[in-house]
C-alpha cells in the first residue's frame, strides 16, 4: 500500500525590505563601489590638500617662515653652524623684504612719472612718423595716420577683454582647482588607503629625503619622533646626500640628541617596511661620525639577482700571488669587486647548512692554487666529494665524516705543527713557503667523541683535546712562518667551535644564521656591535652572501664589516681551475692518510713524496716528508737527508742555484737495492 506523503508547505516570502537591505549590502561591499568611493575621496583630497600645498608654499616664498623651521631643525640635531647660517639668511630675507616695501611707497608717484614720460615720448614718436609720411604722400591728413592706428589697436584689444573676460571668469575656478588637484596628486596626498594600489605597494618607490624622514619618524622612537615634529618639514636636515651605491642607495642619517643608534638598528625590520622594502634589502651599519646611521637601500628585488661569473672561470690566464694578490670572491653590495688578501691570515667560515660555505671556502682556495709555491693539508670531514679535484694537487687530502677520518685529520694538523716547530727553529728571516691546514666541517672534528690509547680526546675544547691544541698552536705561532689555518664549520656554538678557535681567525665571515647570538660567535661582538647581522640573511634565497669582518678586504671608512655577495664556482668549473694549476707544479703525490707505521723506509718515503717530478728542491722533500710522518721526519734536517741519499747513491745537487733530489737517482738507488735483495732500513 502507497503512502502519500503530502507536500512541504512553501516557505514564506521574504519581506521586501530583508530584500532590499540584502541589495543594499551586496552593493556597499561590492568591489567596484569600493573603488569608486576610493576613487572619489581620492581626487577630493587631491585637491583640497594640493591647495593647502600651495597655500604653504605661497606662506614660505612670502615670510620667513622656512627659515625659522630650518633653524629649528639645526639646533634640534646640534648643528649650531647651521643653525647660525640659517639665521643669517633669514637677516638678509627679512632686509631684502624690507627694501621692497619702502621702493611701493615711492612706485605710485614714480609710476607716473614714468608712464607720462613715456606717453609723452610715445605721441612725439607717431606725430613725427606721421610727419614723415605725409611728406612722403603730400597728404597733411597723414600727419595723425598712425596715431590713429595706434588708437584703434588699443580698441580691439579692449573688444577682445570683453568677449574673453566672461568666460575666463566661469573656467578660471576649474583651471585653479585644476591645477590644486594636479599638485595633491604629484606629492600623493591622501590617505593610503584611497591611493591606487601600485602607490599603496609601493614596490620600487624610489628613495628620496622625504620617504626617508617619514620612515625615521614613524619608526616608533618617541625621541626621534618628537624631534622631527619639531623640525617641521625641516627633517631631512638630519640628511647627508643620498648616493647611488650599486644597486641601491646610501644615506648617512644624523640623530637628534636623546637618540642612540642602536634604537634604530633595533628596528631594522620596521625601518625596512616604512622605506617599501623587505627587511634583508636595508643595511644599517655605524659610520665613524658620532650620533650617525648609515643606511644602505636596496632596489627593490636587486638582490635576487645573481652576479656574475668568477673571474677564475672566465680568465683562464689568471695566476695568484700569495703574498701581494686577492682572491676575486664576489662583490659588495654596491657592486664592486670584492678581493681578498689572504697573505699571513687565518680564516674561518661559518653558517648554517646548505648555505654555500664550501663553495665559499674552496674558491679562495682554488685561487691560491695557482701560486705554485703554496702547499694544501686538506681535510673534508663531509666526504661527499666537494674537494675531490685537489687530489694532485693538495700533498694530503682526508675525505670522510668517521671517527677515523678525524682521527687521521687531527694527525694532519699536529704533522703541521711540527713543521711550523721545525721552521721556528730554522734560520732568523728565512722564507718558508706558505702552508695552508683546511679543514672543511671541522665542527665534526671538535664533536668527535674518541679518544687515543692514553685517554686523551680528539674532539673537545678542554687542554688535552689533541684537536683543539693542535688548531691552537697554529694560531698562536703559524702565521709568522706561514703555517695558516683556515677552517669551515656549520651552526656556530661553544661546544662545535669553542671561543678560542673562533677568536684567532683574522678574517671571520659568516652565511645565514638563526640567532644574533650566533652571529656574535661567527664575527664577534664588535661586528655585530657595528651593525653585522648574518642572522638577518634568508637561509636558502641569500644563499653564498657573506658578512666578513677582515682587515684583507677593503671595507668602508668606520665600518666593521662587509657584506659579499660571492661568485659560484660549480665542480666542473672548479676541476677546469686545479688542472691548470696542476700544470704550474712538478707533480704532486696525495696521501689520503697519515701513516702511523712506526717502521719505515726512508729512501723509500724519499721516492714516494718526490712523485712523478723530474725533481724536486731538498726542503720541499723536507716538508713532504714532515707532513707524510711527522714522527719521523719532524725534526729532519738537510743533512739527515743528505746522508740517506748518498748512503743510497742517489746524492742531491744544484740545479740552477738550489739543491734538488732527482726523481731518476732516486728511483735507481732503490731498484738497486731491492735487486740486492737487502732489507729496508728501520727507522
Amino acid at each position: 500500500m502507497l503512502t502519500v506523503v503530502p507536500d512541504a508547505p512553501p516557505a514564506p516570502p521574504v519581506p521586501l525590505w530583508v530584500r532590499s537591505g540584502r541589495a543594499v549590502k551586496t552593493a556597499a561591499t561590492h568591489e567596484s563601489t569600493r573603488a569608486t568611493v576610493r576613487a572619489a575621496a581620492r581626487h577630493s583630497l587631491y585637491t583640497l590638500n594640493g591647495g593647502r600645498i600651495v597655500a604653504r608654499r605661497a606662506w614660505d616664498g612670502r615670510t620667513g617662515s622656512r627659515y625659522e623651521r630650518m633653524i629649528r631643525a639645526a639646533e634640534a640635531a646640534g648643528n649650531l653652524e647651521a643653525a647660525e647660517e640659517w639665521e643669517e639668511r633669514l637677516q638678509r630675507f627679512r632686509a631684502a623684504r624690507h627694501h621692497r616695501r619702502m621702493d611701493l611707497l615711492h612706485s605710485p608717484v614714480e609710476a607716473a612719472k614714468g608712464a607720462a614720460v613715456g606717453a609723452g615720448m610715445s605721441i612725439g614718436v607717431l606725430v613725427a612718423l606721421g610727419v614723415v609720411m605725409a611728406l612722403n604722400t603730400g597728404h597733411i591728413g597723414d600727419v595723425i595716420t598712425p596715431l590713429t592706428a595706434t588708437i584703434d589697436f588699443i580698441a580691439l584689444l579692449i573688444r577682445i577683454v570683453r568677449v574673453v573676460w566672461g568666460p575666463a571668469l566661469a573656467i578660471g575656478p576649474f583651471l585653479a582647482l585644476l591645477t590644486l588637484w594636479s599638485v595633491g596628486r604629484k606629492q600623493h596626498a591622501a590617505p593610503a588607503w584611497a591611493l591606487p594600489a601600485n602607490v599603496r605597494n609601493g614596490e620600487g618607490e624610489p628613495i628620496t629625503p622625504s620617504i626617508v624622514v617619514k620612515a625615521l619618524r614613524d619608526l616608533g622612537v618617541p625621541a626621534l619622533a618628537r624631534a622631527i615634529k619639531e623640525m617641521g618639514d625641516a627633517g631631512a636636515s638630519m640628511l647627508g646626500p643620498i648616493r647611488i651605491a650599486g644597486c641601491g642607495v646610501e644615506v648617512d642619517v644624523t640623530l637628534p640628541s636623546g637618540v642612540s643608534t642602536n634604537e634604530v638598528q633595533g628596528k631594522r625590520r620596521k625601518l625596512a617596511e616604512n622605506l617599501t622594502r623587505h627587511e634583508h634589502e636595508v643595511f644599517i651599519t655605524i659610520p665613524q661620525a658620532a650620533r650617525t646611521v648609515r643606511l644602505w637601500v636596496a632596489d627593490s628585488g636587486a638582490l635576487d639577482e645573481p652576479i656574475g661569473p668568477s673571474p677564475l672561470v672566465t680568465d683562464d690566464t689568471m695566476t695568484a700571488d700569495y703574498a701581494k694578490g686577492r682572491a676575486p670572491w664576489g662583490q659588495d653590495l654596491r657592486g664592486d669587486a670584492a678581493a681578498l688578501s689572504l697573505y699571513q691570515r687565518h680564516l674561518l667560515i661559518t653558517g648554517l647548512s646548505n648555505q654555500g660555505k664550501t663553495v665559499a671556502l674552496r674558491s679562495l682556495a682554488l685561487w691560491l692554487a695557482l701560486d705554485k709555491s703554496v702547499q694544501f693539508l686538506m681535510g673534508d670531514l663531509k666526504g661527499v666529494g666537494d674537494w675531490a679535484m685537489f687530489d694532485g694537487l693538495a700533498t694530503t687530502l682526508i675525505q670522510g665524516p668517521t671517527d677515523e677520518h678525524v682521527i687521521q685529520v687531527t694527525e694532519m694538523v699536529e704533522g703541521a705543527v711540527d713543521e711550523m716547530n721545525r721552521r721556528i727553529q730554522g734560520p732568523p728571516g728565512t722564507v718558508f713557503p706558505p702552508l695552508i691546514v683546511l679543514v672543511d666541517e671541522a665542527q665534526v672534528a671538535f664533536m668527535c667523541p674518541a679518544k687515543d690509547a692514553e685517554k686523551r680526546p680528539y674532539g673537545g675544547s678542554k687542554a688535552n683535546s689533541r684537536y683543539f691544541m693542535a688548531v691552537r698552536k697554529i694560531h698562536n705561532q703559524g702565521r709568522a712562518v706561514n703555517v695558516l689555518m683556515w677552517q669551515g664549520t656549520q651552526d656556530p656554538t661553544n661546544e662545535n667551535l669553542p671561543k678560542l678557535v673562533r677568536e684567532g681567525a683574522h678574517t671571520r665571515a659568516s652565511l645565514a644564521l638563526g640567532t644574533e647570538s650566533q652571529a656574535r660567535m661567527a664575527l664577534g661582538d664588535k661586528a655585530v656591535d657595528g651593525g653585522a647581522a648574518p642572522n638577518l640573511l634568508r637561509p636558502g634565497l641569500d644563499r653564498g652572501t657573506l658578512v666578513v669582518a677582515s682587515d684583507g678586504v677593503t671595507i668602508p671608512a668606520g665600518q666593521s664589516s662587509i657584506t659579499v655577495r660571492t661568485h659560484y664556482i660549480d665542480d666542473d668549473a672548479a676541476e677546469a681551475i686545479t688542472d691548470r694549476a696542476k700544470a704550474l707544479r712538478d707533480g704532486v703525490t696525495t696521501l689520503h692518510a697519515i701513516d702511523r707505521e712506526e717502521e719505515h723506509d726512508p729512501l723509500a718515503d724519499i721516492a714516494a713524496v718526490v712523485g712523478d717530478a723530474p725533481r724536486v728542491r731538498t726542503k720541499d722533500v723536507l716538508a713532504r716528508l714532515a707532513t707524510r710522518n711527522a714522527d719521523a721526519y719532524g725534526g729532519w734536517s738537510f743533512i739527515d737527508l743528505k746522508a740517506v741519499l748518498d748512503n743510497a747513491g742517489a746524492e742531491p745537487y744544484k740545479s740552477d742555484g738550489v739543491m734538488v733530489v732527482a726523481r731518476d737517482r732516486v728511483t735507481r738507488a732503490l731498484a738497486n737495492r731491492d735487486g740486492d735483495g737487502s732489507a729496508s732500513a728501520a727507522g
